[in-house]
């Protein structure tokens, strides 16, 4: 599926849309790093998508986003892990 999102992003602004193979980044734990995911799925329709992610710690989910959300494009190379 390579439908955009209607997702804000800071990296975009209002309208900014994630596709398949998008990172995500959201703020993490106090102290702790924000987390990252790559976007595997577009789920929901037109103003409620949400994401199936695989994240950094190595396991997938479903995300809904919010405002915090970042979006970082899909750059073609794959993002090393964090360990």
């Amino acid at each position: 599926m390579s439908s955009r999102t209607d997702a804000t992003a800071a990296s975009g602004g209002p309208g900014r849309t994630a596709v398949i193979g998008d990172w995500l980044e959201v703020a993490g734990l106090p102290g702790r790093p924000p987390r990252r995911g790559q976007v595997l799925e577009v789920l929901g329709r037109p103003g409620h998508e949400h994401y199936r992610v695989r994240w950094d710690e190595v396991h997938e989910s479903v995300f809904f986003p919010t405002e915090a959300t970042r979006i970082v494009p899909h750059s073609g190379t794959a993002h090393p892990r964090r360990h």
